[in-house]
């Protein structure tokens, strides 16, 4: 339920104006452009060519005998999410095997490194109903648990036809998104109708999603919260230490283009105080870093970027971080970190991510994705909002010269995720009891409080 695209291509859920049959009827005339899609997502480096029949739904793994829960989570962020789940799930049902779909080639790469056994990920079909019955007849699910956003009609439908108990967890649905639905709640209810148990990720997103779909929605938190501290190898900790001894250094993370030149301009100011300020930056999309680099250039910054193996000197101003993966790293070598996301319009990132590390966290004022994790880790004196480089600038100066505050701040953050993460991750698996294997069936009235 994320954009507008009748007919979408490969990677982008349909939330249009015409009802759910109608984009069912024209997906299935979609073949030929799905395939010329697929293609130009090849060369663009967006699909993994060794693995592009499991976007055809051919499943490149056999299926494990016994009980199969299937969780679909988008990308990266949901990925991570959906490790302690698993870990959980299988700890209880030791019987269990679990199929995890994504559709990135990141968080196919990321799977890969941390999914625990006896879990198998797989690419997620494309919506295209022959893709969708293909991979449902090898899998055979006998659960399946969407992981917040990504609701492909075909998927859901075909899913549900086959009397696959379903769940929602985590949904999210942004304001934009919920705008547009509203005008046509007969197809979202549709959808949403799917699942047995909806569970939202905050208050807002239950409010939202409850309007749509018309019947209970549960709220335990937000499942982002249960998933452990990103890694980092502690050589690579080491050797960057070396380098940055002398600099006074904090971290801009998974930032958007409008919010580098925040982020440079602060520094700029930030600069007459701290000679030997080092900002990193961390773009969302790390393809962004020769963008970024010659941004720098304009503005007479000395930039080293992490791709291209630049070292950091006592010269070096903004360091680059544009990799894949080593947001762990850096949040480790940074007291200070501003997510992104946030002065533009994009919704935030997971400020649970710094806070795990021991971060002061700084946010813009546009953070609907994590209102209520925000909230609540501001009230606990964890973080700080920024509305601008004069605020972010003002903030950064603030921090480095109190050394007190801003232990405070890192200490409150960590406190406020840790305790918050086994009580949340409880009450999900909990509420996931009605539809996993084995459990007596439930049906849920559409409309029913």
């Amino acid at each position: 339920m994320s954009n507008d695209n009748p007919t979408p291509p490969p990677g982008k859920p349909a939330t249009n104006a015409l009802s759910l049959r109608t984009y069912r009827a024209a997906s299935r005339i979609m073949g030929p452009f799905v395939s010329m899609a697929l293609k130009q997502r090849l060369k663009e480096g967006k699909e993994d060519p060794a693995r592009l029949d499991e976007r055809r739904g051919v499943a490149s793994v056999p299926r494990p005998d016994g009980p199969l829960v299937w969780i679909h989570g988008a990308s990266v962020g949901e990925s991570l999410s959906i490790l302690p789940l698993v870990k959980r799930l299988g700890e209880e049902h030791p019987d269990y095997h679990f199929l995890v779909t994504t559709g990135t080639v990141t968080s196919a790469e990321l799977m890969a490194d941390r999914l625990p056994p006896p879990a198998i990920h797989q690419y997620a079909p494309i919506d295209h109903p022959a893709f969708v019955t293909s991979f449902l007849d090898h899998w055979q699910p006998d659960a399946c648990l969407f992981v917040e956003s990504e609701l492909w009609p075909n998927l859901i439908h075909l899913t549900k036809a086959r009397g696959v108990p379903m769940a929602l967890v985590n949904g999210r649905i942004s304001p934009k998104s919920y705008a547009s639905w509203k005008n046509r709640k007969d197809a979202a209810r549709e959808l949403l109708s799917a699942f047995q148990v909806l569970m939202a990720q905050d208050t807002q997103n239950q409010e939202r999603l409850g309007d749509l779909h018309g019947g209970e929605v549960h709220m335990f938190g937000n499942l982002k919260m249960t998933a452990a501290p990103l890694p980092a190898t502690e050589e690579e900790l080491a050797r960057l230490k070396a380098q940055m001894e002398g600099h006074s250094v904090w971290l801009a993370a998974s930032t958007h283009p409008g919010e580098e030149e925040i982020v440079l301009s602060a520094h700029e100011r930030a600069v007459a105080r701290f000679d030997s300020l080092l900002t990193i930056i961390a773009p969302r999309h790390p393809k962004r870093g020769a963008e970024i680099a010659a941004k720098c250039e304009a503005m007479g910054l000395n930039a080293a970027r992490r791709s291209t193996g630049d070292p950091i000197t006592e010269k070096t101003q903004i360091y680059i971080a544009d990799t894949l993966g080593e947001l762990g790293l850096f949040y480790r070598l940074c007291d200070i970190a501003f997510v992104g996301g946030s002065i533009t319009e994009i919704g935030g990132h997971n400020p649970l991510e710094p806070a795990l590390l021991k971060c002061a966290i700084l946010y813009g004022p546009h953070i609907f994705n994590f209102a209520d994790t925000y909230r609540d880790m501001r009230a606990s004196g964890g973080t700080a909002l920024v509305r601008n480089e004069r605020d972010l600038s003002a903030s950064i100066v603030r921090l480095l010269m109190d050394t007190m505050t801003r232990e405070a701040m890192a200490e409150n953050a960590e406190s406020w995720a840790v305790s918050n993460a086994e009580e949340v991750l409880g009450d999900i698996v909990g509420a996931l009891a009605p539809v996993m294997p084995g459990a007596s069936p439930v049906t849920i009235e559409v409309g029913a409080k």
